[in-house]
C-alpha cells in the first residue's frame, strides 16, 4: 500500500458520510415531531442546533467475553451481585427489554431547512423586486503572480519552483531541497461577483384577545420560527415587524408578541390598518418583498368589521404583498368564522390554514408555501 494514512483517512470520511446519512434519515422520519418541538427554538444558535434522536447506533469496540458481567445469565429476584450479601427479595421481575436512549446530534440550521423543504416539497421563493444597493461577494477561486503574503498559495508556489529547477537541470533527487524565488510565488486571487440585494420584510400579526390562550401562542411561536427560516433562506436582508391586537392594535417587540397576556375583545381591522400603515411608510413596493402572516382563533367583533377587512385586503394590502397567510389556531372559545369568510371570497393572494394543535404545524407551513 503506497499511502496507508490516506487509506485510513478515506475510510474515516466514508464512515462519517454514512453516519450523516443515517442522521438525515432519522430526522426525515421524525420531522413532524422535531418541527412541533418547542424546546428546539430555545436551543437554536446562529448555525447549529442540537436535535435529540433515539436509537442511533454508534460503532464501538467491546472487550471481554459476552457471557460474563453484571446483568448476564439467569438469576433470582433479590439475589445479590458479586460478593455482597443477599438482599431481600423484590416485589417484581426485572425487565429484559432495552431502554430508549436519546442521542443529541448537531445539525447545521441550513441543512435542517433543506430537509424541511425536501420533505414538504416547498418551492423556492421568487423575489418580485430588488433593493437599491448591490452586494458584492469574494471567492478566492483563481491564482495570481502577485498578492499579499497572507494569501500565498504554498502548493502552487512549490510546484512552480520544482518545475523551474527541473527545467534548469538543478534539481537533485538525492537532495531534494527546493527554495522558491520571487518569480515562483503564487497567490490566491479573489473573483468578485455582484448581485442585487433582495430585501424582505415579514409582518406578523396575532390576536391576543381573551380567547387566545398560552398554548395557542406557543403554537404560533413555533410556526413563526420555521416561517422565518424559510424566508431568510431566500433573501439577503429580512426585517421582522410584530403587531398584536384585541379591539385595538399596536406594534410590539418579538418578546412582547409571544408573551403579552390575552384580554379584551377582537377587532381584526385594527391590525390590518396598522399593517398597511407600516407598508406604506417604511417599505416601498419597488424595493421590498412583503410577507404578512396573521394568526387568530377566528373570532371578530362583527360582520361589518369582517367585510371591512376583506375590502381593505382586496384594495390596499394584497396588491403590495408577495404572500398573505392567515393561520387559524384552534381554541375552545373561538368561533372560527373569519376563516370561513376568507374561504368564501377566494382571494388569490391569501393562503389560509387551520392549526388544530402542534401536530398541524407542518401541514400549515406546507399550505402557506405550497406549490401552485
Amino acid at each position: 500500500m503506497s499511502n496507508p494514512s490516506k487509506y485510513v483517512l478515506d475510510s474515516i470520511k466514508q464512515d462519517q458520510g454514512r453516519f450523516q446519512r443515517i442522521i438525515k434519515g432519522k430526522i426525515k422520519n421524525q420531522l413532524n415531531h422535531i418541527i412541533s418541538e418547542q424546546q428546539l427554538i430555545g436551543r437554536v444558535g446562529s448555525k447549529m442546533v442540537s436535535i435529540p434522536l433515539p436509537k442511533i447506533e454508534i460503532p464501538k469496540f467491546i472487550f471481554g467475553s459476552p457471557s460474563s458481567g453484571v446483568g448476564q445469565g439467569s438469576g433470582q429476584v433479590g439475589q445479590g451481585v458479586g460478593n455482597t450479601k443477599q438482599q431481600a427479595s423484590g416485589a417484581g421481575q426485572a425487565g429484559n427489554l432495552p431502554g430508549k436512549h436519546l442521542m443529541e446530534v448537531d445539525v447545521d440550521i441550513d441543512e435542517l431547512t433543506e430537509i424541511l423543504a425536501d420533505q414538504l416539497e416547498l418551492p423556492r421563493l421568487k423575489p418580485k423586486a430588488s433593493g437599491i444597493a448591490d452586494s458584492q461577494s469574494k471567492k478566492y477561486s483563481s491564482i495570481a503572480p502577485t498578492g499579499p503574503n497572507s494569501l500565498r498559495h504554498f502548493k502552487r508556489t512549490f510546484k512552480r519552483a520544482l518545475k523551474r529547477e527541473i527545467s534548469m537541470g538543478t534539481y537533485n533527487p538525492d537532495d531534494p531541497l527546493i527554495i522558491p524565488i520571487k518569480r515562483d510565488f503564487r497567490y490566491r486571487h479573489p473573483k468578485v461577483t455582484s448581485r442585487p440585494n433582495t430585501n424582505a420584510v415579514v409582518i406578523y400579526m396575532m390576536d391576543i384577545s381573551g380567547s387566545m390562550g398560552g398554548e395557542q401562542k406557543n403554537i404560533v411561536r413555533t410556526e413563526v420560527f420555521w416561517l422565518d427560516l424559510w424566508i431568510e433562506k431566500h433573501y439577503q436582508h429580512v426585517k421582522k415587524r410584530y403587531i398584536v391586537h384585541d379591539s385595538s392594535a399596536k406594534e410590539a417587540t418579538k418578546d412582547e408578541f409571544f408573551h403579552l397576556k390575552e384580554s379584551g375583545g377582537t377587532l381584526i381591522s385594527s391590525a390590518y390598518k396598522l399593517c398597511l400603515e407600516m407598508m406604506t411608510t417604511d417599505y416601498p413596493e419597488d424595493e421590498w418583498n412583503v410577507y404578512c402572516f396573521h394568526f387568530s382563533d377566528g373570532d371578530n367583533w362583527s360582520q361589518e368589521d369582517t367585510d371591512f377587512c376583506i375590502d381593505l385586503m382586496r384594495k390596499s394590502l394584497l396588491p403590495r404583498v408577495n404572500l398573505f397567510g392567515y393561520g387559524q389556531v384552534e381554541s375552545r372559545y373561538g368561533s372560527g368564522q373569519f376563516y370561513r369568510e376568507l374561504q368564501k371570497y377566494s382571494l388569490p393572494e391569501v393562503v389560509c390554514s387551520k392549526i388544530e394543535d402542534r401536530n398541524a404545524i407542518v401541514s400549515s407551513i406546507k399550505s402557506f408555501f405550497e406549490k401552485p
